[in-house]
């Protein structure tokens, strides 16, 4: 097997792990378990076996990081404004509505990404980029609205929480670039997963959950905090250094794809075809703003 498809078959497994962590957590909230209760659980065990993993990978890197006082505050922001807004919205969302709208709507974030970028660095958006917005935005409407003005096809706080998770997801890439380049993905996710799952603990509720244990719920739980953070996670990370962080991301977006699919084939949940022409968009804008990356860095001779 080509290294090209061995990358390209890691990565899509990582975005389909993605998918059924979602539908993990609504099973989860169905059956008792709070969004803030499994957001604490995801954060603190993930963050604990990343930094295993980070040690055993290099302890003393580890151990550099650790006295750099300088990546204290910038690793506290990723914490809390990245890492735990992002997961605990993202549950919020699935909580009122399903895995796969969740989902689907926290992947506006590129293109919040790129209104951002043009804001901030006053330069007009091309063609695509437009297009690419527009794609985005009419894809939220017909979800939220199903083409009704008047009438709103989502619960209203599953559609605020989708959005605001897209945001988070947005600082959530963008708050540890420097961290990243300098120490590496892996250590600097486990500490800033690790960092709020302790300081959780008290107020979250996890010690005292009134999750209905059982062999279901067993299964949903490895299914959020094993395959759907750590393998998926560390499965992207090989993937992507096979393929390219470009095209990893690209593949990556078959995320929701599975979300939808394990949504209607564990939770039957019930998708309407304005619903997947809404997803479709939202999908195909992410797909040009990546394909657009892809080939300016194909032309500068990054790829």
């Amino acid at each position: 097997m080509s290294t090209t498809l061995k990358g390209t078959l890691i990565t899509l497994i990582a975005g389909i792990a993605w998918g059924l962590s979602g539908v993990s957590g609504q099973y989860l909230m169905v059956h008792g378990f709070s969004a803030i209760g499994l957001t604490n659980l995801r954060l603190l065990f993930s963050g604990i076996v990343l930094i295993i993993l980070s040690c055993l990978a290099d302890k003393e890197k580890f151990l550099a990081f650790v006295k750099d006082k300088s990546s204290y505050l910038p690793l506290l922001n990723f914490a809390f404004l990245g890492l735990l807004l992002t997961q605990l919205t993202y549950l919020e969302a699935i909580a009122e509505s399903n895995a796969g709208t969740a989902t689907v709507l926290q992947y506006l974030c590129p293109v919040g990404i790129l209104a951002y970028t043009c804001v901030k660095d006053r330069v007009a958006p091309t063609l695509a980029e437009v297009v690419s917005m527009l794609l985005a935005i009419g894809g939220t409407f017909l979800i939220a609205t199903h083409g009704q003005v008047n009438h709103l096809a989502i619960n209203p706080k599953g559609l605020a929480w989708g959005v605001v998770s897209a945001f988070a997801y947005a600082l959530y890439i963008i708050l540890p670039l420097k961290l990243i380049q300098k120490w590496g993905s892996m250590l600097v996710i486990g500490v800033g997963m690790a960092i709020p799952g302790i300081l959780m603990l008290p107020f979250s509720g996890l010690l005292s959950s009134s999750g209905n244990y059982r062999l279901d719920t067993w299964m949903a739980l490895f299914g959020l905090v094993v395959i759907g953070t750590i393998f998926a996670y560390t499965a992207f990370l090989k993937g992507t250094s096979l393929v390219g962080a470009v095209k990893g991301s690209l593949l990556a977006s078959f995320e929701p794809i599975s979300a939808v699919f394990f949504a209607f084939v564990i939770m039957k949940e019930h998708f309407f075809i304005i619903d997947f022409l809404g997803m479709g968009m939202i999908l195909l804008a992410v797909l040009l703003i990546t394909l657009k990356d892809f080939i300016i860095q194909k032309e500068k001779g990054i790829l």
